[in-house]
């Protein structure tokens, strides 16, 4: 799946572990992602948290998409941190799953709290 996320890998996550149910992807924050208050714009908080869920839900060979989500930002993030996100499934249920992210800097600070709803796929008749 990674080498099909042009996605996340050209917004430069960088995938760091990936197992049944667990996943963690990390991102340097540059100048590009800063909005006009000089922090790190939210939405690549949430695209990263995003595709670290992903990367933890599609371990199974189902093809898993975001469903629903919601997100918690904590703290702002500075030009030259680097984002740490890491996804754990709480619970799958058919078709069904539910994801959380916990966001945080590469010192540990909390960001972030993500919490993701997937669904998989059916293949089309």
């Amino acid at each position: 799946m990674w080498r099909s996320d042009r996605a996340s890998r050209e917004l430069g996550m960088r995938l760091d572990q990936v197992a049944p149910g667990h996943a963690r992807l990390s991102l340097p924050v540059t100048n590009a992602m800063a909005n006009g208050h000089g922090i790190c714009h939210g939405g690549f908080i949430f695209a990263l948290a995003d595709s670290t869920m992903a990367f933890a839900a599609n371990q199974s060979g189902d093809a898993d998409v975001a469903q629903h989500a919601s997100i918690t930002f904590l703290r702002p993030v500075r030009v030259g941190e680097t984002l740490v996100a890491d996804a754990v499934e709480r619970t799958r249920a058919g078709r069904s799953g539910i994801y959380d992210v916990r966001v945080s800097t590469d010192d540990g600070a909390l960001v972030a709290e993500f919490r993701g709803h997937t669904r998989a796929l059916r293949a089309e008749k």
